[in-house]
């Protein structure tokens, strides 16, 4: 425990008068401001269509993960329109910017550098050229004068923060920020320091592995179901149009274990694949791992299935894995997982061309889920012929190609996976003996 002493700073409006005056909520005249695009389809669909004039966007990640790369790209996509940015380098000198620069092979005179741990000054230097953004790399780096402790410390977080969405309402400019993440996977500081920005973004994804995906926390200004895919190439990170595709690219066909699930991620359909492996307990308590799935949803899916479907789980460890470094929260891949479990412990295969799509409740019954018809054209157009749907879901129009499998419980889908099997194994040729 550090203790810090802070001076009271004399309150000041956010315009800069002595203060605001009243106004009826049907007295405010709603205005219309054109949002600014950062260059990027995948970018602009997480922060809702655009940048949004005034606003204040937090980015956090794991270190190393692409923030700076990421935003670096992002102001030379808004310099090469013609539009000045102002890049605020408060832990990398100019020539280390520069450096990334290079890599990525794109340069402009339209970002201006400012090499500045004194927030005040960068303000100042904002304040007189009036730039389209203003990128601050990062928070924990800045501080204050008015305050006697360090950089990062509570009080100068929370400091720098107000005083930078001050500045962002004040005149307009939309304000980007780079926060670091603690061990915990949070932004590190105190949480008021997230509640104070209009938008809280993780970029995330494995250091060792070429996919990035961005994803919103906090949005006042659009959706926190948006997710962006990214590629980390030689030239910085590539959107990733086609995340299904991307996904499903190793996927290995006739593995037991392995099913695809149609999952939504805001407007958007992704198919990912699950993957499932059972293994015999070697001693004491069996243990359930999921990555990229509830640890506590599949301890249910796992009750249910020794308690709906007859398997014989108690003895065994369940391990489960979503492929891609996509996290799965919708309840919608509980039939993919389900069924991924059950044919790791068959050794059956599932179908390699059917989706999997549904809620699985507590008495065994498979619920049904929303934008259902979405979800199978996204599977048509991959060449998907079959999907296993909840048979409470009814779908307007079923897209050509594609057979859509009502399912009533979890144990009705089992039970179609072992009638597989024992049809696989009639249309085998038998051996002939000589």
């Amino acid at each position: 425990m550090v203790e810090e002493t802070v001076e009271a700073a004399p309150g000041r409006s956010r315009d800069g008068g002595a203060g605001s005056r009243l106004e009826r909520l049907t007295q405010v005249r709603s205005v219309e401001r054109a949002r600014l695009s950062v260059g990027s389809p995948e970018f602009n669909r997480v922060l809702g269509g655009g940048l949004v004039p005034g606003s204040l966007v937090l980015l956090g990640g794991d270190p190393g993960i692409g923030k700076s790369t990421l935003l670096l790209q992002t102001a030379l996509r808004v310099a090469e329109s013609g539009r000045d940015v102002l890049y605020v380098a408060a832990e990398e000198s100019p020539e280390q910017v520069k450096l990334r620069a290079d890599r990525l092979g794109r340069l402009s005179d339209g970002v201006i550098l400012l090499a500045e741990t004194r927030l005040d000054q960068a303000l100042e230097q904002a304040s007189e050229l009036r730039p389209a953004l203003l990128i601050v790399d990062s928070i924990q780096t800045v501080s204050v004068s008015e305050l006697d402790s360090s950089a990062g410390s509570v009080s100068q977080l929370r400091d720098c923060t107000a005083r930078l969405l001050n500045f962002a309402k004040r005149t307009g400019i939309p304000v980007f920020l780079v926060g670091h993440v603690t061990k915990e996977g949070l932004i590190a500081g105190p949480r008021v320091v997230e509640h104070m920005v209009d938008v809280v973004l993780y970029l995330e994804g494995e250091r060792f592995h070429q996919h990035r995906v961005l994803r919103a926390a906090k949005n006042r200004f659009g959706s926190t179901n948006e997710i962006g895919v990214f590629e980390m190439t030689d030239a910085g990170l590539v959107d990733v149009s086609n995340p299904s595709e991307f996904f499903l690219a190793e996927r290995v066909i006739h593995a037991p274990g392995s099913a695809v699930v149609a999952a939504m991620e805001g407007t958007r359909p992704i198919l990912i694949e699950v993957q499932a492996l059972t293994s015999a307990a070697g001693y004491g308590t069996p243990r359930r791992v999921a990555t990229g799935f509830d640890a506590t949803r599949l301890q249910l899916l796992v009750a249910v299935l020794a308690k709906h479907a007859g398997l014989r789980l108690a003895d065994h460890d369940v391990f489960v894995n979503v492929t891609g470094g996509i996290r799965l929260v919708e309840p919608a891949a509980d039939l993919a997982v389900a069924l991924a479990i059950a044919s790791s412990a068959s050794g059956i295969p599932l179908d390699p061309d059917a989706v999997y799509i549904g809620e699985i409740g507590l008495a065994g019954e498979v619920r049904g889920v929303h934008s259902l018809e979405r979800r199978l054209q996204e599977a048509a157009r991959l060449g998907f012929t079959g999907a296993y749907v909840p048979a409470s879901s009814r779908v307007a129009t079923v897209p050509s190609g594609v057979r859509a499998i009502p399912v009533r419980t979890v144990a009705e889908a089992v039970s179609a996976l072992a009638a597989q099997a024992v049809q696989a194994r009639r249309a085998a040729p038998e051996p002939r003996t000589e």
